[in-house]
């Protein structure tokens, strides 16, 4: 029987593909199992995304269709079956590179904190968060659970949110499910203070602070991006950044950058709408500059209360050199904001 995980908000981590793996070559897998009652009057692909969490929802989906799932001992055929309390249900599954990509790798993983219940960790540039089509091995995701043969306990290892592959700097990762459901929460309530420090092109101004507050949505006219959409008109989510310039020259400024929620590509976004993109960010217009050949952009500063023990925790991490040599190009200054 497969064990049932308890329910997981994951509105703040929309792309995940589950945890478990294990799979060699083209193996196939008979599951069976009983649906309990904490899924009673679920979609039938929505509580096997729940039962069977290395595969990801549109797979199991296409095994519904294809006649590869069987409820009570019939074919299901469609995902939208509601299943009931005592359902009997039978998947044969085979391996993807989703399942595949779910094991350990050694790795250096720099450990600014951790404790019985979470870990705080400063990610380098180039490292993948969470693998996805491209990057199925490799990734932090990977490192984590070579670290602690107990992540693989904890869906996604406790990964609760994303930097980018070129976004240096910290992150918060959960050992225990109830530290990653609190910490879950705990993002989506606005609760954890994340500020970033940022270099982009041209002069800032005179304004000292500013504050964005502009929906970001999938670009209509390139889906591989994200843009400031309007929601009258276009899907999307409302997004708040406060901006504050540290220092300036003609060519580029320094900036610290405090998010308020956690969209995709948030601030590399909005500077981008601002008309300053982030040196080396291509993909939102930014241009390699100052010997910057990756987005400049580092998470610097996260404070949270221990969502256990209710202690105040408070992280800094050094502007990467990369970062550091840009800012020396045009005599800009750097100290850790208070």
């Amino acid at each position: 029987m497969i064990s049932t995980p308890p329910t997981l908000q994951v509105s703040e981590f929309p792309d995940s593909e589950g945890l478990t793996g294990g799979w060699e070559g083209d193996a196939v897998e008979v599951r069976h199992d009983q649906v309990p009652v904490a899924l009673q009057g679920w979609r039938l692909d929505r509580a096997l995304a729940h039962l069977v969490p290395e595969f990801s929802r549109n797979y199991l989906q296409q095994l519904i269709e294809q006649g590869d799932v069987l409820l009570e001992g019939q074919v299901a055929g469609k995902s939208s079956v509601k299943v009931k309390f005592g359902h009997h249900i039978t998947v044969t599954l085979r391996a993807t590179p989703q399942s595949q990509a779910f094991v350990p790798q050694d790795m250096p993983i720099d450990v600014v904190y951790e404790d019985e219940h979470l870990r705080v960790v400063n990610k380098p540039a180039g490292l993948v968060v969470h693998p996805a089509p491209g990057n199925w091995r490799g990734t932090l995701l990977n490192g984590l659970l070579a670290l602690d043969p107990l992540a693989v306990q904890v869906p996604r290892a406790g990964i609760v949110h994303r930097l980018d592959k070129d976004t240096s700097g910290l992150m918060v990762v959960a050992r225990t499910r109830q530290t990653m459901d609190a910490l879950v929460e705990m993002i989506a309530a606005r609760e954890v203070s994340r500020q970033y420090l940022a270099i982009a092109h041209g002069r800032w101004g005179s304004d000292a602070v500013r504050k964005v507050e502009a929906p970001i949505g999938r670009d209509p006219a390139n889906r591989l991006r994200m843009a400031v959409v309007d929601l009258n008109s276009q899907s999307g989510k409302t997004a708040a950044t406060t901006i504050e310039l540290l220092d300036q020259a003609d060519a580029a400024c320094l900036v610290q950058c405090t998010l308020h929620t956690g969209r995709t590509h948030q601030i590399r976004v909005h500077m981008a709408h601002l008309k300053h993109p982030l040196l080396a960010d291509a993909v939102y217009g930014g241009a390699p500059l100052a010997g910057m050949t990756r987005q400049a952009l580092h998470a610097w500063h996260l404070a949270f209360t221990h969502p256990i023990t209710g202690a105040a925790l408070d992280f800094k991490s050094p502007l990467p050199q990369d970062m550091r040599a840009a800012l020396d190009v045009w005599g800009l200054s750097y100290n850790d904001p208070a």
